[in-house]
């Protein structure tokens, strides 16, 4: 994933929430961007897959935006991004397994005629003792 590195870019902001005396003076949140479309790193199947797991976070041109502000630390919450990054590139790296079309078994279809039957059969009796009060 070093190879990654070049093709992130790391903009430093400020957090919300508890930072003590340094909230409104350091940045310690972490905003990445990585541009899917365009990378170079990443098979076709790869990008694919990423921008459908990333969801919103992708903007419409492509660019994957990644926030951190966990901790109070620049350099944790910058750690703490490239390794989201990384775990979502890993995990759209991974071919979903084909799935295999199967036909029902005979004994299922058995129970499901069974029950069908059965539905039937306490319609057609409720239908009956109506038409004995007419």
């Amino acid at each position: 994933m070093k190879h990654l590195e070049n093709e992130i870019q790391l903009d430093y902001i400020r957090a919300s929430g508890p930072g003590g005396q340094n909230v409104n003076k350091v940045s310690t949140a972490v905003q990445l961007r990585f541009d899917v479309v365009n990378s170079p790193s990443l098979a076709s199947d790869v990008k694919g897959r990423l921008i459908l797991l990333a969801g919103k976070r992708v903007s419409a041109d492509g660019v994957l935006i990644l926030e951190a502000s966990r901790f109070r630390s620049q350099e944790k919450n910058r750690e703490d991004v490239l390794q989201r990054l990384y775990a979502l590139i890993e995990k759209a790296s991974q071919k979903p397994k084909p799935r295999h079309k199967t036909k029902p078994t005979r004994a299922s279809k058995e129970e499901r005629l069974k029950e069908k039957k059965k539905r039937g059969e306490i319609k057609k009796g409720r239908r009956e003792s109506k038409d004995r009060f007419d």
